[in-house]
């Protein structure tokens, strides 16, 4: 059987070392050896890939030490396309400010491999998927959010897009826990971009340059228009974090 839920998994922690993940799939021994195997492995090669690129600028800064002065916990928002770097950048502030970062992987058995390896460089895990179990994915992340104090990454597009359309539900959250979006992005010097989502992987030894633009507060009286706009808002903004990143870069 699975481990019970531990603090800052948002109580969806699924064992590596179990039998069954969190949808309920059994794991074999055999897969459950090669995850073993493969998680610390595979974090090794993510620290040395980050290593190997240089944040040459930090763009905004100031926004995210605005947010942590007056809350305890706020919204992380990048595009999916951004996330191998935004997310980075946001795990090594861990260490030097209050702050927890989480990170939604999948229930799935194959989830279990990505669950591990986030747990080794540092992240918090909620066991949840924004297409397949999307309304319990917002519970617990508003659970992460206001009862663990953990600042759980949202991507408003999602991995199965439209690219760069922002869907409500970062800003749903935001109006239901009072805690504030924190949009993100980033640009590097040179990146493959994936084919079929445009997921950014900078190249070894790229340059890279993080913007954190001004957060964006959500008021729980807000009406269907309003969260409308907001989202519309929400997206421009971010549109804008990417042109502050690009602007960072060209001035390093």
């Amino acid at each position: 059987m699975t481990r019970p839920p531990e603090p800052g998994d948002g109580g969806l922690r699924g064992g590596l070392y179990g039998q069954i993940a969190i949808s309920g799939q059994r794991l074999g021994a055999a897969r459950r050896l090669v995850y073993a195997l493969a998680a610390p492995l595979l974090a090794a090669l993510m620290r040395l890939w980050w290593r190997s690129c240089r944040v040459v600028a930090v763009s905004g800064a100031e926004h995210l030490d605005a947010v942590l002065a007056r809350y305890p916990s706020f919204l992380p928002v990048y595009w999916h396309q951004h996330h191998l770097f935004c997310g980075q950048y946001l795990l090594s502030q861990q260490a030097k400010r209050k702050l927890r970062i989480g990170f939604l992987i999948s229930p799935s058995r194959d989830g279990e491999l990505g669950a591990a390896i986030m747990r080794r460089l540092g992240g918090q895990v909620i066991r949840g998927s924004s297409t397949r179990t999307g309304a319990l994915a917002m519970k617990e992340y508003f659970q992460a959010l206001m009862r663990e104090q953990v600042s759980p990454v949202l991507n408003p597009d999602g991995p199965r897009g439209p690219r760069f359309v922002c869907k409500p539900g970062a800003v749903l959250l935001a109006q239901m826990s009072g805690r504030p979006l924190l949009p993100l992005a980033y640009a590097a010097s040179r990146a493959w971009l994936v084919h079929w989502d445009k997921f950014v992987l900078p190249w070894p030894f790229a340059r890279v340059a993080i913007a954190i633009g001004p957060p964006c507060e959500v008021p729980r009286g807000t009406d269907a228009a309003g969260v409308e706009r907001i989202q519309r808002e929400l997206e421009s903004q971010l549109h804008g974090t990417f042109r502050a990143a690009r602007q960072a870069l060209e001035a390093a």
